[in-house]
Order: structure tokens, then C-alpha cells, then sequence
């Protein structure tokens, strides 16, 4: 894949991306419908690892610590997250984590609108994990 390619590549990667505390994008299967759409695959993930801008991992990440209630911001509209537990908890992240130039290029480069299938897709998997979710929603 060339330059030009993984820049179009990262653009479209950028509508994934949560904040908590740091920006991380939430690849979670990438047989759904909901990244392939968006030209997001296992090969387009791969060479954006090549390029330096992401790490992939099959196996997943998890962000560990929480207590019992977090926030995460997507596009700037924030969502509440209760866990089962009071403190201990952990988030699945999904297989991808920016590296620190990624993290770089998409705070300077990435000019997107969100995805709002995206977003009721996380949604729902986290509820589907037993965690209760409070966000506001846009009406249709």
C-alpha cells in the first residue's frame, strides 16, 4: 500500500477513535460490516502497523483500573459507562492501539465527521458485556 493510501486509509480509521484520556480507536471485529464498510480490514490494519501508525494485536488490548463509572467522548459527545463491580474493572479496546506517531497524525490530520452506526454498534457491544450505558442520543 502506498503513502497516499494509508493517509486514506488513517482518515477513514479516525472515525473510530474515542477519548479517554488519550485517543483510542475501538477496532473490535473486523468482519462486521460496520469497519469493512469503511474500507477497514486486516490488511489495511497491517500496513498501517507497517507505516508505524498503529499496533495490532489478535488477541485484543484492555484498559485496566476503573472503578465503577467512566467516561469516554466520541466526537466530542460523551458516554457513560457503569461497571458490575465497584472498583478492578477493565474495558475491552478492541485489537488496534495508536502508536505515539499515529496518535500525532491524528490529532493534526484528521478531519472527519463520525459514524454514527459506529457508534450505536459500540454501544450496543458494551451493553451486550453487561455494562450499563448512558449517552445521549440524536433523534432520527
Amino acid at each position: 500500500m502506498e503513502q497516499g493510501e494509508n493517509r486514506e486509509v488513517f482518515a477513514s480509521l479516525c472515525q473510530f477513535l474515542w477519548m479517554q484520556g488519550q485517543l483510542i480507536p475501538l477496532i473490535y471485529d473486523l468482519s462486521h460490516e460496520v469497519y469493512s464498510d469503511q474500507g477497514i480490514t486486516l490488511p489495511t490494519l497491517k500496513a498501517l502497523e507497517a507505516a508505524g501508525l498503529i499496533s495490532v494485536n489478535p488477541a485484543g488490548y484492555v484498559k485496566k483500573g476503573f472503578g465503577q463509572h467512566t467516561r469516554l467522548f466520541y466526537f466530542g459527545r460523551p458516554t457513560k459507562i457503569q461497571f458490575l463491580e465497584e472498583a478492578g474493572n477493565q474495558l475491552d479496546l478492541g485489537h488496534v492501539l495508536l502508536t505515539d506517531n499515529g496518535k500525532a497524525l491524528a490529532i493534526t490530520n484528521c478531519d472527519v465527521q463520525s459514524n454514527q452506526r459506529f457508534y450505536e454498534y459500540v454501544v450496543e457491544k458494551w451493553v451486550q458485556q453487561g455494562l450499563v450505558v448512558s449517552s445521549i442520543l440524536r433523534k432520527q
